[in-house]
C-alpha cells in the first residue's frame, strides 16, 4: 500500500469528492484509510446511567483507497506516486506531477 499515516490526500470519488485531509489510520487488510474530517457520521449514544444525558458523537469512517489520491506537495492537486530505490537501497516515494519527494 502506497499510502501512509500522515499523508495529505484528496478524495476523488464518492459523496466526499473534492475534500482533503490527512490520513489518521491505515487499514491495509481492508484496503481502507480513515481521514481526518472526511466521511463523518453521527452516532447516537445511549445514556450510560440513569440521570445522565445521551449524546450524539461525530466519527470519521474509513474510505476505500480506490476513492482517494495523494495530494501533490507543491500544487495540492491529486497525483500518482512512484516508488524508487536510492543508491543505498532505501525506498523513496515520488509524486509524478511535480517530481517532489514525499515524506
Amino acid at each position: 500500500m502506497k499510502i501512509k499515516k500522515g499523508d495529505s490526500i484528496v478524495v476523488i470519488a464518492g459523496k466526499n469528492r473534492g475534500q482533503t485531509g490527512k490520513v489518521e489510520l491505515v487499514l491495509p487488510k481492508k484496503s481502507m484509510v480513515v481521514i481526518d474530517g472526511v466521511n463523518i457520521v453521527k452516532k447516537h449514544r445511549r445514556a450510560p446511567q440513569a440521570g445522565r444525558a445521551g449524546q450524539i458523537v461525530e466519527k470519521a469512517m474509513p474510505v476505500h483507497i480506490s476513492n482517494i489520491m495523494i495530494a501533490d506537495p507543491k500544487g495540492g492537486k491529486p497525483t500518482r506516486i512512484r516508488i524508487e530505490r536510492t543508491k543505498d537501497g532505501a525506498r523513496e516515494r515520488i509524486a509524478l506531477k511535480s517530481k517532489a519527494k514525499l515524506a
